[in-house]
């Protein structure tokens, strides 16, 4: 018999690819990696492994991809609620973040981000936001993947003064952290109505260059594409296609109000969709069109925004609120069906950030990250479609294992690691800081 690091044997098997579950399996996992997926009696034929979990009422599926983070504003969860964005942004968040982002606010905000997910069975977490280093090592500090933007904003902060500046910290960050197994790296304007003209222009030249996805906020809402034709004469979409932004690396994000033409666009040149649906409800920034750009072939993933306009970190509830908006908004209730939104939530996330090759669906020789979702509550039961529950029914709360690489991250829905198990008590020190009590 085969020595491995362990075997999983499970209810069902939820691969993505391919589609469909498998009744009674086991997946073998051996440095890192899988190793093979059979029948459970057929594994325990051919392997011994180090470790084995026997899941008799569980679904395991890949790991969560979510496509669209602001990690450290967990440390701003519920500050400032049921306002319009800009005001939200501009009168609240903005001036807060000037005055209190720092690495240590960071890092602080992120670990915290990166327990919160773990335990809702998300495995790698696209972000954008300052001081990308503190986050790349809260992310190694939890074990867990994430894919860092490289920030450019137009006006200063306290992580840099200039775009120039932005680009410059972003790309020496990438350059000392780039051979880390667990991170990936974007280029990450934060939008075209805060990021000038030759500035996008740098960005899609070291993107072409680099071949790094660009990952910004795009057509999130009708004032911000009214506000960029008074300003520039065209739609927002329409300048980034001008300043060579409109190709298989653009990870748009929101992306809320497009036409028909504009989907096409976006769908011929390869380009990739980070949809956010309670942010955008929350925000009430619309309903993207979802159906109609996957019918067009554009690939779409599955994003929760930032804590402070969500304000959950909640692949499960991305999940079911994309199938039924989509349905609605398609006027046709076999739009977007389970299956389909599982694998927006896993494969779709991980192709929009070019790591398809290595996760988003469990098959042999990708990474070994993995969710166990136990079905052993009364309210999941019966199950007679297990993919149907996991988008319709389960929640984060049923998570029971989360493994990143092989390695176990959450067990029995406890955190293995004790820094993660830490993270929630540093919050109290920066919601006195952000809003002192009235006797401070």
């Amino acid at each position: 018999m085969k020595q491995v690091d362990c075997v999983i044997e499970a209810r069902w098997i939820v691969p993505v690819v391919p589609s469909g579950a498998r009744e009674h399996h086991a997946l073998v996992v051996d440095g890192g990696r899988i190793e093979a997926i059979a029948p459970i009696e057929a594994a325990r034929a051919r392997y011994s492994p180090s470790r084995r979990f026997e899941l008799a009422r569980h679904a395991l599926i890949p790991g969560l991809v979510n496509l669209h983070t602001h990690a450290a504003m967990t440390l701003l969860r519920g500050l400032a609620d049921d306002l319009a964005l800009m005001r939200w942004l501009k009168e609240y968040i903005w001036p807060v973040e000037m005055r209190e982002a720092s690495p240590e606010f960071v890092y602080d905000g992120t670990l915290l981000a990166c327990a919160e997910m773990l335990r809702g069975g998300v495995t790698l977490f696209n972000d954008m936001y300052f001081f990308p280093e503190a986050a790349a090592r809260a992310a190694v500090t939890a074990g867990m993947r994430a894919a860092l933007g490289m920030i450019v904003v137009d006006f200063p902060s306290p992580y840099a003064t200039d775009p120039l500046a932005y680009l410059t910290q972003g790309l020496a960050l990438r350059d000392a952290l780039r051979d880390q197994p667990l991170l990936s790296f974007c280029f990450a304007p934060h939008a075209p109505y805060s990021v000038n003209d030759k500035a996008l222009s740098q960005v899609a030249t070291y993107a072409n260059e680099l071949d790094l996805p660009v990952h910004i906020h795009l057509h999130e809402t009708q004032d911000e594409i009214t506000q960029g034709e008074a300003r520039d004469g065209r739609r927002p979409l329409a300048r980034l296609q001008e300043l060579g932004l409109v190709g298989p690396n653009l990870l748009a994000v929101h992306a809320v109000h497009l036409t028909r033409a504009e989907i096409e666009l976006l769908a011929a040149q390869g380009c990739h969709i980070a949809h956010c649906p309670s942010s955008n409800l929350k925000l009430a920034s619309g309903m993207a069109p979802v159906a109609r750009m996957l019918a067009a072939g554009l690939n779409v993933g599955l994003g929760t925004d930032g804590a402070a306009s969500n304000n959950r970190l909640d692949m499960f509830g991305e999940m079911r609120q994309a199938a039924l908006l989509g349905k609605a908004v398609a006027d046709d209730p076999t739009a977007l069906p389970a299956a389909q939104v599982l694998a927006m939530a896993t494969l779709g996330g991980a192709k929009a950030l070019a790591l398809d090759a290595a996760i988003g669906s469990l098959e042999p020789a990708k990474a070994a990250d993995m969710v166990a979702v136990d079905f052993g509550r009364p309210e999941l039961t019966p199950c007679y479609d297990p993919i149907s529950h996991l988008v319709y029914a389960a929640g984060r709360q049923d998570v029971s294992h989360v493994w990143v690489g092989g390695e176990l991250l959450l067990e029995d829905g406890v955190l293995t690691r004790p820094e993660l198990r830490a993270a929630a008590a540093r919050a109290a020190h920066w919601q006195a800081r952000i809003r002192p009590s009235p006797s401070a």
